[in-house]
């Protein structure tokens, strides 16, 4: 990539490889832009920072910058989007500025061209600290999938286990050793792109999102957006072998698809999903009519699920995401 001499952009020929092959990159990095093109451009970011997203005890260099990238990836999922670019700001301290950023930014690449994306460009800059990792993701929608679309009678489905990385947060916490595949969904999330772009190709989800602060609280937003309630059948969870149904509900970053969808529709796809993925496909509630998030109770009635999300700016902060 041929940038001017200095420091900065030394470091910047270090991240980003000589050349970009993608079809719908025009102009990768080493302009002031890059160019891209596509029916439909899905747009979205999402910020990391040390001590709030991420701990260096906890992750390698290479991890941070993967999760980083996967949570933001984790949207483009969301709505169906074909993933195109990645876009990735650091700020870091000058001691940093050399084999931490190397490996922060192979883990960014990595997980961009896992799901069939390019670095395309970003920003660098000089801090007293934290590290701060910024991700903008770029894809090709031409077909968008909205939380708006849920109806009255439809079923909500997850894909996968829920609470797996709330396990090895709590584990990493208490300063233990997490379960290894608890770990692994913790440091190296899979955004479910392949199987998003999977469901909506058989017209499958009428709504969707992605569960990145826990099912109770992502609920919520699809309940809001489609004007409907959600209810969530607490028994069918598929949870991770060492979760609680308090962490598939409120735990956060399993960046697992949720979606409601037509009755019966889900059925007939079920083993082919699990083949082609290897991963389960679970019905775990339904729409109503009303607002909000509720659970079914053994009366055949429903209350409130009485748990959400993480939020950044609850009073207090409720965990380190």
């Amino acid at each position: 990539m041929r940038l001017g001499p200095g420091a900065e952009f030394d470091l910047i020929r270090r991240f980003v490889p000589d050349r970009v092959r993608h079809p719908n990159v025009r102009v990768g990095p080493g302009d002031d832009c890059a160019v891209v093109s596509a029916d439909g451009i899905a747009v979205s970011t999402d910020m990391s920072v040390e001590g709030t997203h991420f701990r260096r005890e906890w992750l390698s260099p290479n991890e941070i910058g993967w999760r980083a990238t996967a949570a933001a990836l984790s949207d483009l999922a969301a709505v169906a989007a074909r993933p195109i670019g990645v876009l990735a700001s650091l700020a870091l301290p000058e001691q940093d500025a050399g084999g931490f950023a190397e490996e922060l930014m192979g883990g960014v690449r990595a997980a961009a061209e896992q799901q069939g994306g390019v670095l395309v460009g970003g920003d660098l800059a000089r801090t007293a600290g934290p590290v701060v990792v910024d991700i903008v993701v770029l894809g090709e929608c031409p077909r968008p999938v909205l939380r708006s679309g849920a109806r009255r009678g439809d079923e909500l489905w997850v894909t996968g286990e829920l609470g797996g990385a709330a396990v090895a947060a709590r584990a990493l916490l208490q300063s233990t050793q997490p379960d290894p595949g608890a770990r692994e969904r913790f440091a190296r999330p899979a955004p479910r792109i392949h199987e998003a772009l999977w469901l909506a190709e058989r017209g499958v989800p009428r709504a969707m999102l992605d569960l990145s602060d826990g099912l109770g609280g992502d609920a919520a937003h699809l309940a809001a957006a489609s004007g409907v309630a959600v209810v969530i059948e607490l028994e069918q969870l598929p949870l991770h072998p060492a979760a609680t149904v308090q962490d598939g509900l409120s735990g956060g970053e399993d960046y697992e698809l949720c979606f409601a969808a037509r009755p019966g529709s889900v059925a007939p796809h079920t083993a082919g999903f699990q083949d082609r993925f290897g991963l389960r496909l679970t019905r775990v509630g339904g729409i109503e009519d009303g607002a909000g998030v509720w659970q079914s109770n053994r009366r055949g009635g429903r209350e409130p699920v009485g748990v959400g999300g993480f939020q950044h700016f609850a009073a207090p902060p409720r965990r380190l995401r």
